[in-house]
């Protein structure tokens, strides 16, 4: 196998040319074998391929820099740089990351996981680079729905000023070019990408610049040249910031992105290279299906059809049923979500309700002031996002919304641990930020029905309030108990005396687990649904401490902030008379892996509870 050559970083070099297609195609089932055991991001690296070996055939890594936008499409890349046994524990506790790290290898240049930061990265490479006095080759490479980020445009705009060289490749997967345009645009590229031309357009301009009146004539020349370009060249968005923008180049030709690489080099300035691949490529369940191979559970090879059947609903589905049936009731309710309606369970709603769905592109920030703009008008907006993206809205959800105390509802999914994606992913910080900001209010349900009965009372709800619900499966337990949702009150399961298990949302589970564990051990407890994190029931605390000794606070988020940071708080200005341990997670980032695992790693499974608890009481 020509794969069985590479061991090592540049060894793709001693491929003959000859040879580069089957290794593409070498690559491309290494890739659908490996991921369809694992699961991972197939569809973005199976079109990114040839694209990956391109930069890898015309830089000398890892002296040269590449930045990969979000990281997701960048396991050719580390295909590419000896990395290959690493695939067998791809995403798993201890194993490979899915992403880009530093501490991984020295060819990764810089970390990624969220999009649209890859530009501002590598402008900051760039000016680090030239301040040393050294004169690598830096790209960054950015795909086109990271460009509907606003960061990737104030980075463009930073580095048009640029007189030195910096390579941006727009990753363009989605775009569509029609024969003729494609035909004349194709012409034109060949030219402007030659050596021959850019010396003699280069060479003209500096003799025209020399006599009387050279600055006008030039300046009359581009005019016209441009005018010409705007009717016939895609690209003039970034030619008139003073990107040289080069393309569109046939992503899936290793010799022509070689040749426009190795040209974008020789410039002294930032440069655009426009690069059209197919999300999936060779492999036909991707390319027919990209949304689902985006981010794939393990499959079967023949037919792309996961290995797991879907037993249960997860939250995701049903707050997609819910928001449907508000949609229904209320004509006021608007959904927004940054570029996931799949991902956030939107897709139905946006089928049912057309003009009140609003996808805004990965742009969580402008998300946010945009909803709140639409509460300002009388409507009703329901952001749907991931906990680890919303954090990117911070200053919009203070500034635009809680300080006009608008009624926006955050509907956010994925909040505590979600695994294989690691630290960029996790949603642990949401109560944080959140509870940090006055006017906002949090809630988070116990299982299925709960979160039904909180997004009803959220849409309601006279202010900003935040919904926040854990990735997977939907809990089922706990059905008996279902008291009204009342604004800051919390749900009493269990009732006894001595300790307390105070648990917010998905931790009410395990709180259930540790209840049971106790009882067996002839303990008294009580175990109490949280409800609300912000505000906190200062009604059943003042309540619990007469009764109890120990009050055991359970939380899916950084203990920092958090809730049970709160209720201590409130415990020791009030001076009750009870004692509170904090069950949380560290105040660290926390790597990928399975959820169950990475939970006993940070101490907040049942077992681990039960210890702390023991500690606590002096018992061990």
């Amino acid at each position: 196998m020509l794969l069985d050559q590479i061991q090592k970083e540049n060894d793709i070099k001693n491929i003959n040319p000859r040879d580069y297609q089957a290794l593409a195609a070498e690559i491309r089932d290494f890739l659908v074998n490996k991921i369809s055991v694992t699961g991972g991001h197939l569809g973005s690296n199976l079109g990114a391929v040839e694209l990956t070996m391109a930069l890898h055939l015309a830089l000398n890594l890892p002296e040269d820099k590449i930045i990969w936008d979000v990281g997701h499409q960048s396991y050719t890349h580390k295909l590419l740089t000896g990395r290959r046994e690493g695939f067998e524990t791809l995403r798993k506790y201890g194993g490979m990351s899915g992403f880009p790290k530093r501490k991984e290898s020295d060819c990764d240049s810089f970390d990624t996981g969220h999009s649209s930061t890859s530009i501002s990265a590598g402008l900051g490479l760039v000016k680090a680079r030239d301040l040393q006095g050294e004169n690598h080759t830096i790209v960054s490479v950015i795909g086109d729905g990271s460009l509907t980020g606003g960061m990737a445009y104030e980075a463009l705009n930073n580095a048009a000023r640029l007189e030195t060289n910096f390579i941006i490749i727009l990753n363009d997967n989605n775009m569509s070019i029609s024969e003729n345009v494609g035909g004349v645009s194709k012409y034109l590229n060949n030219i402007r990408t030659s050596n021959a031309y850019l010396d003699v357009k280069d060479g003209i301009y500096d003799a025209i610049r020399n006599t009387k009146y050279g600055e006008p004539v030039v300046a009359g020349i581009r005019r016209a040249k441009n005018s010409l370009k705007q009717l016939v060249i895609p690209g003039m968005l970034f030619e008139d910031m003073g990107i040289t923008y080069l393309g569109p180049v046939d992503g899936h030709d290793t010799n022509s992105l070689i040749r426009v690489i190795n040209e974008a080099k020789r410039r002294k300035n930032a440069v655009m290279i426009h690069v059209l691949t197919k999300k999936g490529k060779g492999y036909a369940p991707a390319e027919n299906h990209p949304a689902r191979f985006h981010g794939a559970e393990p499959f079967d090879v023949a037919t792309g059809v996961p290995l797991k059947k879907k037993m249960k609903a997860n939250y995701t589905d049903i707050f997609s049923t819910v928001m449907i049936k508000q949609g229904q009731r209320n004509d006021k309710i608007v959904a927004i979500t940054a570029a996931m309606p799949d991902g956030t369970g939107l897709k139905r709603f946006s089928h049912a309700y057309p003009d009140r769905f609003f996808d805004v592109g990965i742009a969580e920030q402008h998300a946010v002031t945009f909803a709140a703009g639409l509460a300002a008008g009388g409507l009703r907006p329901v952001v749907a996002v991931y906990s680890s993206f919303l954090q990117r809205a911070y200053d919009q959800i203070l500034h635009d919304v809680c300080i006009q105390n608008l009624p926006v509802v955050f509907a956010i999914d994925r909040a505590g641990l979600v695994g294989s994606d690691g630290e960029t992913h996790q949603g642990i910080f949401d109560l944080s930020y959140l509870s940090s900001i006055p006017n906002m209010h949090i809630m988070a349900p116990k299982n299925k029905w709960e979160l039904s009965d909180m997004l009803k009372f959220a849409v309601a709800f006279q202010g900003p309030i935040a919904l926040r619900y854990p990735r997977g499966e939907a809990y089922d337990g706990l059905s008996g108990f279902r008291a009204p949702i009342e604004y800051g009150r919390s749900e009493m399961i269990y009732e006894e005396k001595d300790i307390a298990l105070l648990a917010v949302g998905s931790m009410v589970k395990t709180g259930e687990e540790v209840y049971g564990s106790l009882k067996k051990q002839g303990r008294f407890c009580t175990l109490v649904n949280a409800r609300f994190v912000k505000p906190i029931d200062e009604e059943m605390i003042r309540r619990l401490s007469h009764t109890h000794s120990l009050l055991v606070t359970m939380e899916e988020n950084v203990e920092s902030g958090g809730f049970g940071e709160r209720v201590r708080t409130f415990v020791d200005e009030c001076g009750l008379k009870v004692r509170v341990l904090s069950i949380a997670i560290p105040d660290e980032y926390v790597e990928h892996g399975n959820v169950e695992l990475l939970k006993q790693e940070i101490g907040i499974d049942r077992e681990s509870i039960l210890k702390r608890i023991h500690e606590e009481l002096g018992e061990i």
